[in-house]
Formats: C-alpha cells, sequence, structure tokens
C-alpha cells in the first residue's frame, strides 16, 4: 500500500475480515460505516485529551451526552426546531468544555495522570447523574427518545432504507474530520496544541499558554464528543443516566490505540471498520452480542500484534518518568532510624494493634459486617496485584476484574463439579489467570501508552459478556456446563470446612497475608528493582540490557495470578457466581479504588479497599455520596497522593520530630539541624568569602563554596575545609 494511503491500513483489513467472515449487503457495511463515523469522533476526543494531559479519557461520550441531552430536551419537549436544538446544544458543550477543563481537570494539573484518570471516571458518574436530572427539569421522563428528522429525506441503498438523520451523519461526520486536520496543521492554535502536546516542558519555556491551550482542546474534544451523541440520538435514541457503553468505549479507544493517539486519518478509519464488522456480525442469523464482544476483543490483540512497535519519537511515547502512570513511591524508614528504641516501639506497637483489631474481628462484628469485612480481605489481595502492576510496573489495567472472574469461574468449578480442596482450586484458578495475563499482556507490553490499558478492558468485555455467559453454545459445549453454578456450597480449604463467616474470613486473610509476603518479597528482590527502573525510565534500563517486555510481562503474570486467586475465594464467599461482579464498569471501580488509597504502597491500596467496600455499607444514607463520582472528585482533590499519602506523611513528620529530638541529621526526611540566632547573611557571606580567601586557597580547595538549602529556610555556605555556615534565606 503507497504511504500515503497506509492511514487506510486498518479500515481495509477490517473490511476484508467482514467480507470473509461476516458478509453482509452493501447497505449494512454502509450503516456500519456511520456507526464508525461517530465512534470516531469520540476517539479523536479521546486522542486529544491523550495526548494534552497524558489521561484517558473515561467521560469522553458523557462530555457530550449531557449538551446532546440539553438539546434533545429543548426539540422534544419544548419544540424548539431541530437546527435551534442542535445550535443550543453546540454552545452548551463549548461552556460544559470550558467549565470541566477549568473548574476540574486543572486542579490536577501537577499529580500523577493516574489521579487525573481516576477524576474523570468520577466526572463521568457526575455527567451521567446531571443527564439523568436534566429532562426532569423539562417535566420530561421518557428517555431514550428520537430526535425528529432534521429536513425530509428517505435514500434505499443496499436493501438499506436511510434517513434524514443518517443521511445528515454522512455530511457532517466527514466535514468533522476535515476541520478538525486543518484546524491542527493549519491554525495557529492547532499548531501550537500539537507543539505542546510533543514538549510541555519546552513549550512552557517558549511562553505558550499550555494551560490555556488544554482549554481548547477539553473544548474540541467536548464539541466532538457532542457531534457524535447528538447524531447517534437520532439514529437509535439517547440513553440518558449512563457512562457510555463499554463496547462504546473499547471500541473508541482501540481506534485511538491504533492511530497511536497521534495519527487522526488512521484512528477515524480504525474506527469505521470496527463499526462495520460490529454491523455486519449484528446482521448474522442467530447472532448474539458476547459474540460482536468476543471478535472486538480477538481484533484488538491482532491488531496490537500486527501494528508496528512505536519508535519513541513523540511525546506520546517519551521516557516513563513524565508518563500518565507516574505515581508517587512511598520511601522506607531511613535506615539510620531504624534502630532507635521509639521507632522500634512505635512499629512493634502498630503491629500489634492492627493484627489485635482484625484477627477479633468475628468476636464483636455481626455476620452481614463480617461478610463485608471478608470482602474487604479478597479485594485486598486484588489491590495487592495491582501495586504489583501498576504501582511498581507502571502499566495499567482496566479489565483487572476479568483475571478476578476467570479464577471465580476455574476455581467455582473446580470444587462444584470435581469436588477438588479450595487450596489446590485456587492454586490451579491462580496459574490459569497468570497464562490469560500473559497472552492478553504480551501484544500490547510490545508497545507503549495505553494498549494494555485497551486489551485489558476488551478482556473484560469478552469475560463478562461471553465466557461467563451460562446461554452461549460454543459448537456443541454450552459454557452452563462448566461454570460453575449460581449457587455452590462453599468448600473445604486444607481440610477445614469454611460453613460459617469466621472460618471463611480467617481463610481469606491467611491467603492475603501469604500474597502480601510474596508481593513484598518481590519488591525487595532484583525483580522488583528492575520493575522501578523500567517505569521510570524504560529506555535507560533497556541501556543496561535488561528485557523489559520480559520482565513487565513477568509482573503481569503475577498480578493475574493473584487477581484469579482472589476470584477462587470471592466466588465460594458469595456461595455462587453470577456476572454482575465482573463487569467492566466494576473494573474501573476497582481501578478508582487503588488509585484512591494510593499505589505507591501495599497499606495505602488495602486502605482503598476498605474505603470504597465500606462507604455503602457503614456511613448513613446522607454521607454515601463520598463513593459516588462527586465523592471521587473531592477525594482526589483533598488527599492527590491517596490515603496511603497521607500515611506517609503522617510517619515522616514522627519522624523528623525524633529526629529533631535527637539532633539527628536525616536528609532524605529533610531534617538537618537548626542553628539558632544566626548572624545578619550579608556579615555571614562576607565572613565565608574571607575563609574562602585566605584558609580554602592554602588547602587546594575551590575560590568560594556551593551553598545549599535547609527545610527551615536556612542556607549553607561552603567554604573550602570542612566547617559549613548556614545562612538564612
Amino acid at each position: 500500500m503507497p504511504r500515503r494511503l497506509a492511514f487506510a491500513a486498518p479500515l481495509v483489513g477490517l473490511v476484508v475480515l467482514q467480507q470473509v467472515l461476516y458478509p453482509a449487503p452493501m447497505g449494512i457495511v454502509l450503516n456500519g460505516a456511520l456507526v464508525g463515523g461517530r465512534i470516531a469522533l469520540i476517539a479523536l476526543g479521546i486522542a486529544l485529551v491523550y495526548r494534552a494531559n497524558r489521561i484517558v479519557n473515561f467521560a469522553q461520550g458523557d462530555l457530550g451526552a449531557l449538551p446532546a441531552v440539553l438539546a434533545v430536551m429543548l426539540v422534544v419537549a419544548w419544540g424548539w426546531s431541530y437546527w435551534l436544538g442542535l445550535a443550543a446544544g453546540l454552545a452548551g458543550a463549548i461552556v460544559l468544555g470550558v467549565l470541566v477543563e477549568s473548574l476540574i481537570i486543572r486542579r490536577f494539573f501537577t499529580p500523577p495522570r493516574l489521579v487525573l484518570t481516576v477524576a474523570t471516571i468520577g466526572l463521568a458518574q457526575l455527567l451521567a447523574g446531571a443527564g439523568l436530572f436534566l429532562p426532569r427539569a423539562f417535566g420530561n421522563t421518557s428517555f431514550g427518545t428520537r430526535l425528529p428528522q432534521p429536513f425530509d429525506a428517505r435514500w434505499v441503498f443496499g436493501g438499506v432504507t436511510f434517513n434524514a438523520n443518517d443521511i445528515f451523519t454522512m455530511i457532517v461526520v466527514p466535514l468533522c474530520l476535515l476541520a478538525l486536520a486543518i484546524f491542527l496543521q493549519r491554525s495557529t492554535v492547532g499548531i501550537a496544541i500539537v507543539g505542546a502536546a510533543e514538549r510541555a516542558d519546552r513549550a512552557f519555556t517558549l511562553g505558550i499558554p499550555v494551560k490555556r491551550l488544554h482549554t481548547v482542546v477539553w473544548v474540541v474534544a467536548s464539541v466532538l464528543a457532542f457531534l457524535a451523541m447528538f447524531l447517534r440520538a437520532g439514529a437509535v435514541g439517547l440513553p440518558i443516566g449512563e457512562v457510555l457503553a463499554p463496547t462504546f468505549l473499547v471500541q473508541a479507544l482501540a481506534a485511538a490505540v491504533f492511530g497511536r493517539c497521534e495519527r487522526c486519518t488512521t484512528i477515524a478509519a480504525a474506527a469505521i471498520g470496527l463499526g462495520i464488522v460490529d454491523q455486519a456480525m449484528t446482521f448474522q442469523a442467530g447472532n448474539r452480542p458476547a459474540y460482536n464482544d468476543a471478535v472486538l476483543f480477538v481484533i484488538v490483540l491482532v491488531g496490537l500484534l500486527v501494528t508496528r512497535r512505536s519508535t519513541g519519537t513523540g511525546r506520546v511515547d517519551s521516557d516513563a518518568s513524565d508518563t500518565w502512570q507516574a505515581t508517587r513511591e512511598i520511601k522506607a524508614v531511613p535506615r539510620e532510624m531504624r534502630r532507635l528504641p521509639e521507632v522500634r516501639i512505635g512499629r512493634a506497637a502498630l503491629w500489634l494493634g492492627l493484627g489485635g483489631f482484625v484477627l477479633t474481628l468475628p468476636l464483636w462484628l455481626s455476620t452481614s459486617r463480617l461478610n463485608l469485612a471478608t470482602i474487604i480481605v479478597i479485594f485486598g489481595i486484588v489491590a495487592a496485584s495491582l501495586v504489583v502492576l501498576t504501582g511498581w510496573s507502571g502499566q495499567v489495567s482496566l479489565g483487572h476484574m476479568a483475571f478476578v472472574g476467570v479464577g471465580a469461574a476455574v476455581g467455582g468449578a473446580l470444587t462444584d463439579h470435581r469436588g477438588w480442596d479450595l487450596a489446590v482450586a485456587g492454586l490451579v484458578a491462580g496459574l490459569v489467570g497468570g497464562v490469560a495475563a500473559a497472552v492478553v499482556g504480551y501484544p500490547a507490553l510490545r508497545r507503549r501508552g495505553l494498549t494494555l490499558a485497551v486489551s485489558t478492558l476488551a478482556f473484560g468485555l469478552f469475560v463478562s459478556s461471553s465466557l461467563l455467559n451460562r446461554t452461549v453454545v460454543l459448537g456443541d459445549v454450552a459454557f452452563s456446563d462448566w461454570l460453575p453454578g449460581r449457587r455452590i456450597d462453599r468448600a473445604t480449604i486444607l481440610g477445614i470446612e469454611l460453613a460459617s463467616e469466621p472460618a471463611m474470613f480467617y481463610a481469606c486473610l491467611a491467603v492475603l497475608a501469604l500474597a502480601l509476603l510474596m508481593v513484598v518479597g518481590l519488591r525487595r528482590s532484583r525483580t522488583g528493582r528492575v520493575l522501578i527502573a523500567i517505569r521510570e525510565n524504560e529506555k535507560a534500563a533497556r541501556a543496561y540490557g535488561v528485557n523489559a517486555t520480559r520482565t513487565s510481562l513477568a509482573a503481569f503474570a503475577l498480578s493475574g495470578f493473584l487477581a484469579a486467586v482472589a476470584g477462587s475465594l470471592y466466588v465460594h464467599q458469595q456461595t455462587g457466581l453470577s456476572t454482575d461482579p465482573f463487569l467492566p464498569q466494576r473494573s474501573l471501580e476497582l481501578f478508582a479504588m487503588v488509585v484512591i488509597g494510593g499505589l505507591g504502597s501495599l497499606p495505602g491500596a488495602l486502605l482503598g479497599a476498605t474505603y470504597v467496600h465500606s462507604v455503602d455499607f457503614f456511613l448513613p444514607n446522607e454521607w454515601q455520596f463520598l463513593a459516588t463520582g462527586v465523592g471521587l472528585l473531592l477525594v482526589l482533590l483533598v488527599f492527590p497522593a491517596g490515603f496511603g499519602g497521607v500515611l506517609a506523611d503522617l510517619r515522616d513528620g514522627a519522624l523528623r520530630k525524633i529526629a529533631a529530638r535527637r539532633d539527628l541529621v536525616v536528609p532524605s526526611l529533610l531534617a538537618d539541624v537548626r542553628v539558632e540566632d544566626e548572624p545578619p547573611p550579608e556579615d555571614v557571606l562576607a565572613e565565608a568569602g574571607a575563609r574562602a580567601e585566605g584558609d580554602g586557597r592554602a588547602d587546594g580547595a575551590a575560590p568560594g563554596g556551593a551553598a545549599r538549602t535547609t527545610p527551615n529556610g536556612a542556607g549553607t555556605a561552603g567554604t573550602g575545609d570542612d566547617e559549613t555556615v548556614e545562612v538564612r534565606s
């Protein structure tokens, strides 16, 4: 294929796949192209935001759905004309983009990109709630109403009748793609956006208003999303009060990945091709949505395998130190303070108190609350697995609950159908989960960026809709034959009956302890240090002969192993298997859970699991908003480093007081010795200069010393000999 037409490779490949495996009339193909065109607008918005802010914007669809709901209600409820409603919705999209970026996104300009990514999940929930309330403000509760026709027109092609809304889509989508290309390549603002996306730090030094450009990016993304959702409302209706459908989101993310979030033409071509395949499959006799999700997952994996690995020349492929995976690493207690009596006694008291509290929970908790505590323990294992993958390896999994579901299916089937002991069944389930993680992760880990996030999200959609679907039949085998029942008995573990809640709690607690020991051992090993090195600077790690792909894949396999082990416990704790806990939305909630806790530390991740699973149960109704989108945003605004960062700050504050009381100099805590009642800075500097001229030259020192700053506001002037003089800044 000529180089100029290389952008169309995904479209050509997907159309060939459709024609060979899922033949359909040309009318169906054209209808799929219209669906893909709307997906392309969403995908382009995701790519623009990713390049500007280095995040995956999960609120992209809802960013356009809210003004689309406004436009639909103005037309349907108030009787406005189609064109006036379109203009009002377009104005609302512009205002919404400005408000979201200035009031929310800009507040997360300095925190790690993971925090802002999770903030978009909360933003999506907030916008979805606003979209649910808005029709009621108009006095209309007929959700999903299609828009009227913008003009009178009908066109029959390939056995399919296209109405005016479809024809309008054929006009608007190409115009949007052309306008976006001209804006980014020919306009001053567009060129500045592209340049700032490549190197934001250099753009700052050149005086380019990067934050203002980010506002423009969010406005453009909001307008693209609005047009996509408005056109979708005219074709299939507008779902109100829901976040973007998982299939729609995976298709948009996959298209963005195929274009590496930088090639708009490739992104649009891939989105149109995915829409054609999806509609052609839906046309087949006896087809089910589960089959579409399975094929979409395979397309994502194969697409990641066959596409060329990026050369790493742009900002999208920059070093990990500047990527959205960056997290705060929680430092250990300084070596010079570990053997102090007060530190040792404090740590021992903390562990004894925490251990006593946890071990005595069955003695004073009710059965229902002990059941919740067991769930928290199980999800603590899942949180530990994500610390390995995201906190240390720097990779992001947005479908991690799928590995929990695989472990639940395998572990539950082995105990329910085969009568195995849960210890053996859990080990086998963990191995299957590790293999599944390796299969899903290898195509993605060969590349950078959000590829693993997309492949795991597609895997999560496949597991929830196909693999755990009892109605799916593959050949002569029905999935219901091998899946565990909806109601199963709790098995035995090492011969111990788990029929009672305390027994189940202690068994899960023991597995959590083993998982934490495994993870801590990994962090202290050479492999753990290599993972941190890859996360911080993959290019430098490769320069030392490190196989970054193999090491990251091993971390992903271990993460999948732990998640699957947790799944084998979860299915028995719930005494049955259902698909609801393993939906893609649950994976996003899990991802938010560990980021809230703090991915840099295991205690923080465990705190995140405790927070998310406790708010709904323990807090009164008026405080349960803390677990929703608004509460999520508030928590991230107050604690951008997560609960783990708060714990680390409290610990470091106590250590600073101990160091100050003992007159210890601990550089890692910035607790240098304070010097009281210094002379004025001018006199001190003059004295330091005189000593440097006299004594320093005789000793062969440089004629002057470097100055350093102490945390109490003082500076230290080097004098050429061993003596230092501190000055106030």
